[in-house]
């Protein structure tokens, strides 16, 4: 037994550990260096990784053979999709916030009182609430200003040495690589895992399936789940009568993306609900406890309906490690390391417990253990 343990930690092992680490350190340099270009590829990537299923879908059903034809029909599919939703959404989130513009002004102008709140708090609230500002966030100008930045100059954010044409582009670079990677999308696969040695490949595979499973959770499954609560929030919010409904249900969705993540905009939720019984005279707590249910419905709607039935019962990364991953890789990569974070912390637990512990993936527990029933 102590030769082993002296084996297992040899000097050789030692420095194959500190090449590895250092390794590990140029790669994220590189990548951080090299992210303005990275980016937009990435982008197209996950992109083309989301439309995929689709695009198959779309040839099973047309019976189109050429891959080509295929994703072109899916793309129009698509972007028509998206034109037929802004045509029947704009005019509502237009009156929405213009009537919302009113009711920020009418607020500045009022002097409340809420039942069983301190009169403290509420001032607090009235004092260091800039409704001036949140105003001319709604203004017409404001949205075309906004517009027109992220039409022409999506990647200035992240990289300051970019050159205005690339910024004029980078939408286009987008779509090119989105579009090349789903054309070929079968033989890159194929290429990517044909690429790996023979001696590896078994175990490697085991690891990049369990990226793929979480990817395929995260990025189609859990992307689907936040659209459909998205929309279940704007429908409530809509009924009940809570200013900018059907933007401020929309914004959850996007929150959703991290599971429970959507409970952070309660106060915003609350806000809404001052300025509206404020303009309208309504009740405050009328409102917000109307508000509080339609959360606690649509989050009975999606642990019970939506996740079982999108999501397959396969269990996912901890909310906590989702939100502590997209931390740590985003500052170390920026905004590529948002977008990567959920694969790579996945290939590192994956990688742990396949060579070091030596057992199942947790994440996959749930899977095994239907599959084991099956076979009973």
């Amino acid at each position: 037994m102590e030769d082993i343990r002296v084996k297992k930690y040899d000097f050789d092992r030692v420095v194959r550990m500190v090449l590895t680490c250092i390794t590990v350190v140029v790669l994220i340099a590189v990548i951080n260096y090299l992210s303005p270009v990275l980016l937009p590829f990435v982008v197209g990537f996950i992109l083309a990784y989301m439309l995929n299923p689709f695009v198959e879908w779309v040839q099973r059903v047309t019976h189109i053979s050429n891959r080509m034809v295929a994703v072109i029909l899916s793309l129009v599919l698509v972007i028509a999709s998206w034109v037929l939703v802004g045509w029947l959404l704009i005019p509502y989130i237009a009156d929405e916030v213009t009537s919302m513009t009113k009711m920020l002004a009418h607020y500045a102008q009022s002097s409340f009182k809420i039942p069983y709140i301190p009169h403290e708090v509420q001032e607090y609230i009235q004092k260091y609430t800039d409704v001036n500002q949140l105003s001319a966030l709604l203004t017409r100008e404001q949205w075309m200003k906004l517009i027109n930045q992220v039409a022409t100059g999506t990647w200035s954010f992240v990289g300051g040495t970019m050159s205005l044409v690339l910024n004029l582009v980078s939408w286009l670079i987008v779509l090119l690589y989105m579009f090349f990677v789903l054309i070929d999308y079968d033989k890159i696969a194929k290429g990517f895992k044909g690429a790996i040695p023979k001696q590896y490949r078994r175990k490697s595979l085991t690891i990049l399936r369990d990226v793929q499973d979480t990817m395929s959770r995260y990025f189609r499954g859990q992307a689907l789940v936040s659209f459909f609560v998205g929309v279940i929030f704007a429908i409530e919010f809509y009924i009940i009568g809570l200013p900018m409904a059907i933007v401020f249900g929309l914004f959850i969705g996007v929150l959703n993306m991290i599971p429970y993540l959507q409970l952070v905009s309660i106060p915003i939720a609350a806000f809404l609900c001052l300025v509206a019984s404020v303009s309208t005279g309504g009740s405050f707590w009328v409102l917000f406890g109307w508000t509080i249910g339609a959360y606690c419905l649509c989050q009975v709607i999606q642990d019970l309906v939506l996740v079982p039935a999108i999501m397959k019962q396969q269990m996912g990364l901890n909310p906590a490690i989702i939100f502590l991953a997209l931390s740590i890789w985003g500052y170390l990569l920026g905004l590529i390391g948002l977008l990567i974070a959920l694969p790579l912390t996945t290939l590192i637990i994956s990688y742990y417990c396949e060579y070091v512990l030596k057992q199942p993936n947790p994440l996959h527990a749930p899977k095994a253990a239907k599959d084991k029933k099956k076979k009973k």
